[in-house]
């Protein structure tokens, strides 16, 4: 794939190719099931293993076509390169723990509708499970996709941890691979129409996070382990773990 992708226009074309350029010059990539990406408005539910995962994606998903739409922590826009990059994508800011939050959600309610592809970490946070998997999930992702009726697709990265980890330094020899598989849109058509309670969001975000966890599950090579409750600190069962209190699940999730 050239470096140069053709109708990007200048600002995003130009961070699209600085982005490429150093992701090429100390990674390899390795991506799979682009083709299960929707034409036309989505959510894209994705795993958060690095600071880097906005890049990273932006690089995956900017290939596979339309521009995509990440929410993302609003600190992260006074990042430097990282906040550019979400400046130039049009990202959504996110306050947690003030009304502003509702307004992302909104904003992001309005772009799938747009016919944008939106992306959300349903961790909420850089993953706190010791083994880098996915955690007890948020309800933003599923409460984006029952409120617009957009496909919700599952996508899981392993790679970008090993960049740009949460502790310790990067790991650049060998070149890692940043390693992405997309999955197919999730069969919703038994919650379209139900009232968004707070049972219902639980129970497509296991949904959710199950298939993120399977998909991780093919890129690692391991099975998947009971789910971490960072509550708790400890695993519980990825099915059937209980109920989650709502006030332990924002409904609007970013990296963090």
């Amino acid at each position: 794939m050239s470096l140069v992708q053709p109708g990007l226009g200048v600002p995003l074309g130009a961070a699209a190719l600085l982005v490429r350029s150093v992701l090429r010059t100390v990674s390899r990539h390795e991506w799979r099931g682009l083709e299960n990406l929707p034409d036309g408005g989505c959510v894209i539910a994705a795993n958060h293993v690095s600071w880097l995962d906005p890049v990273t994606l932006a690089d995956v998903l900017v290939a596979a076509g339309p521009v995509p739409r990440i929410l993302a922590k609003e600190s992260l826009f006074g990042v430097p390169v990282l906040g550019g990059v979400l400046r130039t994508m049009r990202g959504v800011p996110v306050s947690r723990g003030t009304g502003d939050a509702a307004v992302a959600l909104q904003h992001a309610v309005d772009a799938v509708r747009g016919g944008d592809r939106v992306v959300i970490f349903p961790d909420g946070t850089l993953t706190k499970d010791p083994d880098g998997w996915p955690m007890v999930g948020k309800t933003g992702a599923a409460r984006l996709a029952l409120t617009t009726g957009a496909p919700l697709v599952p996508l899981a990265q392993w790679g970008p941890q090993q960049l740009l980890p949460r502790q310790g330094r990067p790991r650049l020899f060998p070149r890692p691979t940043m390693r992405a598989l997309v999955g197919e849109p999730l069969d919703l058509s038994a919650y379209q129409g139900r009232p968004l309670t707070q049972a219902v969001l639980r129970e497509v975000t296991e949904l959710v996070v199950d298939a993120v966890a399977e998909l991780l599950s093919q890129l690692r090579g391991e099975p998947v382990p009971p789910r971490w409750d960072p509550r708790t600190g400890t695993r519980r069962p990825a099915v059937g773990g209980g109920p989650v209190p709502p006030a332990a699940r924002p409904e609007v999730e970013g990296p963090a």
